[in-house]
């Protein structure tokens, strides 16, 4: 077969690919990743890139010669996110509840000074170790695995017999991983994961000092088989398609275990435990479980608990005898990440009633107590998270976050990193909507005032748009703009979120006024405006002192699991305790999301704060 040589620009990778391969797969095979959130179907136009001076899309262009490729800034998604951003995206809910559980990892060394076999001593070399361990770790069956058994008598008369016992929570027992010699238990090393739909974040703890030696995030390169679980899952049914998004996962996961390993001198070796939480099917696709069936009514996943499993065999490159912990999930749309979010912010063990809002793709609510819980999932698309829109993007370095537009409609804005704007996140689409909305640039509808004084709104061959920022203020030298389809999909994306939470009170015969404690989850939270988000109608207009911005929680839970086997077990419990609430089959649902529709809501008395 015939090959032909591809070169990007300016990343400099060059890869050889058979004839008639689209240039699509050519970039994510050369590892670079282009975003094409419709899954290379050529629907969303996110994938351009420039060859011989002329635009196209990459998934649609077939290769049948040696080409050099332009990847223009917008069109290629970033790699890790390092230091103060990755720190500020996972910061929350875990570090004020840290302690909140004993101190008991899912990974322990411990150093054994054991006594020589003697006449009077006959015990086995095996008994000798598992009753030694008796005494440090308490109240739990032992186990062993076979290939820890065959050289145990050559390991311990080397070692005069003073070894480490490496040992690890697995389910209710505590497996014997590895029995080495000497004295390595000042090197235990673990790692907690948020698998999400858009961004893996991933933080190396020290499982003897309770330490966060550091963070980093990854844009999940899933992405370029499609920007949600749906595309996802019909990807993952076609041939070699699950061992594709599978591959992809790992590869994340495993960069993120090298960098943060050669940042901190840590071998990866030492890395003997980490736990994973994350939303369904992100789970499914991680342990390469085929997810099919929870796209089929009646939307049932093959697992909502997985049983903790060796490193080695979910394919991540650590200490191959290292345990692998997952948190558990609900149902198919309340996954790992949720059931991690409640336990990391207390609201299972807490009196007063409470809610959670995780704002993603899905925007997942739980409502509840120490008593009982409930949770719901609303289809909000990925708006928030800059997906499907004309200049959205990530909150990444460069996207505007914060917006103002004044009496004279002068613009001004804050981007993430401080520099020039490459385009939009959720949080500075939020703003966006509600200064245009208290200048008058759009009604209640979302539709633009066409007689409105000023030069930012235009009209074009395909509608109106509205420019926050020209191609001489951006970082790409293209105007970053909205336009009515955008307002219709944040339009509908916030009315899913707001009718959801409304839906879930009603459920229980319970006010909104009643919930003492919102706690709002998600790197999307930490550049949020509060009475923005209410005015535009996203959030519920009640006491501000209510909300608490909790960042990562889904990170949060996994480290807090990671650090305590008591917490997953509750994590456990938890998981067995949240009733879920199918919208789809809510009779007053639909009427909810339609009231919603408009900004802030049809219903003007339910947002006594705003005035239009």
């Amino acid at each position: 077969m015939q090959e032909y040589t591809v070169k990007f620009k300016p990343q400099n990778k060059v890869i050889s690919v058979a004839r008639g391969t689209d240039l699509l797969t050519a970039a994510i095979k050369s590892g670079i990743v282009l975003n094409a959130s419709c899954g290379g179907e050529g629907l969303c136009g996110k994938c351009k890139v420039i060859i011989n001076r002329k635009e196209v899309l990459a998934c649609e262009t077939i290769i049948e010669g040696d080409l050099d490729v332009i990847v223009p800034k917008e069109s290629a998604q970033e790699h890790l996110i390092l230091s103060h951003e990755a720190e500020e995206f996972t910061k929350g809910a875990g570090f004020e509840r840290e302690n909140a559980y004993p101190f008991s990892p899912l990974v322990r060394k411990i150093y054994l000074e054991l006594s020589r076999p003697t006449p009077d001593d006959n015990s086995s070399d095996l008994e000798r170790i598992t009753d030694e361990l008796a005494k440090k770790v308490e109240g739990l069956s032992l186990s062993i695995k076979l290939g820890n058994v065959k050289h145990l008598g050559e390991v311990l008369r080397d070692s005069d017999f003073k070894v480490t016992v490496t040992v690890g929570y697995k389910d209710d027992s505590v497996e014997i991983l590895a029995i080495e010699p000497g004295n390595t238990s000042l090197s235990n090393y673990g790692l907690a994961f948020d698998i999400g739909t858009t961004t893996i974040a991933g933080q190396l703890v020290d499982l003897n000092k309770k330490n966060i030696l550091g963070t980093r995030i990854a844009f999940n390169k899933q992405a370029s088989y499609g920007a949600d679980i749906i595309t996802r899952i019909i990807y993952a049914s076609e041939p070699k398609g699950l061992k594709v998004l599978n591959e992809s996962v790992l590869e994340n996961i495993n960069e993120i275990v090298e960098d943060l390993c050669v940042s901190q001198n840590v071998q990866v070796g030492e890395v003997n435990g980490v736990s994973f939480a994350g939303n369904m099917t992100m789970m499914h696709l991680l342990l390469k479980i085929d997810p099919t069936n929870i796209r089929k009514a009646p939307y049932i996943p093959t697992a909502a608990f997985f049983p903790a499993t060796s490193l080695s065999e979910v394919g991540v490159e650590a200490n191959p005898k290292g345990l692998a912990s997952i948190l558990p999930g609900v149902t198919t749309y309340i996954g790992g990440d949720i059931v991690a979010g409640v336990l990391a912010c207390g609201l299972a063990d807490n009196d007063e009633l409470s809610l959670l809002i995780d704002i993603g793709t899905n925007g997942e609510i739980v409502l509840g107590n120490s008593e009982w819980m409930m949770g719901t999932a609303a289809s909000a698309g990925p708006a928030f998270e800059g997906s499907g829109l004309i200049c959205g993007m990530k909150a990444t370095a460069g996207a505007i976050q914060k917006v103002r537009i004044g009496k004279s409609l002068k613009i001004t804005l804050d981007t993430i990193g401080g520099g020039k704007p490459k385009g939009i996140c959720g949080s500075g689409y939020i703003d966006l909507l509600c200064e245009m909305l208290k200048s008058g640039i759009i009604g209640k509808n979302g539709k633009f005032d066409r007689d409105k004084k000023t030069d930012s709104l235009r009209k074009t061959a395909a509608g109106y748009e509205f420019v926050i920022a020209s191609g001489a203020e951006s970082d790409t030298g293209k105007d970053i703009t909205i336009d009515e389809d955008d307002i219709e999909n944040l339009k509908r994306s916030k009315g899913a979120i707001y009718s959801a939470i409304i839906a879930l009170t009603n459920k229980v015969g319970k006010n909104i006024s009643e919930v003492r404690k919102m706690y709002i989850a998600g790197g999307f939270g930490n550049y949020l405006n509060i009475e923005n988000a209410i005015y535009i109608g996203l959030l519920p207009d009640t006491d501000r002192n209510v909300y608490q911005f909790v960042g990562n929680s889904s990170l949060a839970g996994a480290r807090m699991s990671l650090f305590s086997h008591e917490a997953f077990k509750r994590a456990f419990e938890i998981h067995k305790k949240i009733t879920y609430l199918d919208l789809s089959t809510e009779p007053n649902y639909m009427d909810e999301y339609v009231a919603a529709l408009f900004f802030p809501h049809t219903d003007i008395r339910r947002f006594p704060s705003v005035q239009l």
